[in-house]
């Protein structure tokens, strides 16, 4: 009886690990940081590496919901170069509203060309978003010519354009509240309506979900807009903090993008994860390279540190979902 009570225990603590594994590595996180650097905690250092992590996390939030569907969006770093370089250049020449009205129709038109070609002509979204990557990058170089573009110095401490990036609510910082109103309507929609529930069944049962009477290629195509939209706010953002932009402000986001979407335990084989976990992974990654820094450590140690928890948090989340958590690897 004994025995069987203890099993009964282990169980549980395996399946509250396996729930709850990303919540409890950042907190491991933050207090490990936090004895070794008396900066870390400090409420200074703690916005500074929210508000840094902010257009990162806006950008993971659209992935995630790509990912979900059982897909990948490798395009995003380069989205976000051609979309910042365009805000930011028809800034001066049509106003503020306008160019990111243009900017925002335009990265959304970039996203459906990833949804049609892999929602409706069904090609694989690794290959069409890497080939996306390239053709973006080419078309932000056509597009500017090859320089670097800024708002005009006489106005950039006067225009409007400026609170995206720059402004602050009640002494929080604009981009810090862009990206947590962003997680929770998003987070709001995969969780809680119909939709989301499709997202899910594409991702986890594809054919399954076909003969539910789901359209497949109509909600692969929705969530590729959902994440050009994402890319969109996040170039505001960039764009309203810098006032400027080079050709390839982007490059190795969406590494970065897609870190934090796995660091957040969304599956990559689809049908699994949620945008607050997400939200936990982006805030791990920007506080583990800032927990670095103020060790000490060179900057390069950061990307071989992320390397190394990211493959752990797969780990934990493959063996947990197994129940061999702490077990040897088969």
């Amino acid at each position: 009886m004994t025995g069987f009570v203890e099993r009964i225990r282990q169980g549980e603590a395996k399946g509250l690990i396996a729930r709850n594994g990303i919540f409890i590595a950042f907190i491991a996180f933050m207090i490990a940081f936090g004895i070794g650097s008396d900066k870390f905690l400090s409420f200074n250092n703690l916005e500074s590496v929210v508000r840094s992590s902010a257009m990162i996390g806006v950008m993971a939030l659209g992935v995630t919901i790509v990912v979900i569907s059982g897909n990948l969006d490798l395009s995003v770093g380069s989205m976000l170069s051609f979309g910042t370089v365009m805000v930011v250049d028809l800034h001066d020449k049509i106003g503020p509203g306008p160019a990111i009205l243009v900017m925002m129709v335009c990265v959304l038109l970039l996203g459906a060309v990833n949804g049609f070609l892999i929602g409706f002509v069904r090609l694989n979204s690794l290959i069409v978003t890497l080939g996306m990557l390239s053709a973006i990058q080419g078309l932000t170089l056509i597009y500017s010519g090859g320089k670097n573009v800024d708002v005009n110095p006489s106005t950039q401490d006067t225009t409007w354009f400026r609170v995206f990036g720059r402004g602050e609510v009640a002494g929080i910082d604009m981009p810090i509240i862009i990206f947590f109103v962003l997680a929770i309507i998003i987070g709001f929609v995969i969780a809680f309506t119909p939709y989301g529930r499709r997202v899910y069944a594409v991702g986890g049962n594809p054919t399954a979900a076909v003969f539910s009477g789901i359209r497949r290629n109509r909600v692969v195509f929705s969530t590729y807009l959902i994440s050009a939209f994402c890319v969109g706010i996040a170039a505001i953002i960039l764009g309203s903090r810098v006032m400027g932009s080079q050709n390839n402000v982007g490059q190795g986001y969406e590494l970065l993008v897609l870190a934090s979407v796995i660091l957040g335990g969304t599956s990559l084989l689809g049908g699994s994860g949620s945008i607050l976990k997400t939200v936990i992974g982006v805030l791990i990654l920007g506080f583990i390279q800032n927990g670095l820094l103020l060790l000490g450590y060179p900057y390069f140690a950061q990307w071989i540190v992320t390397w190394v928890v990211i493959i752990l948090a797969v780990w934990l989340d493959v063996a947990a979902k197994r129940g061999r958590l702490l077990s040897p690897i088969a």
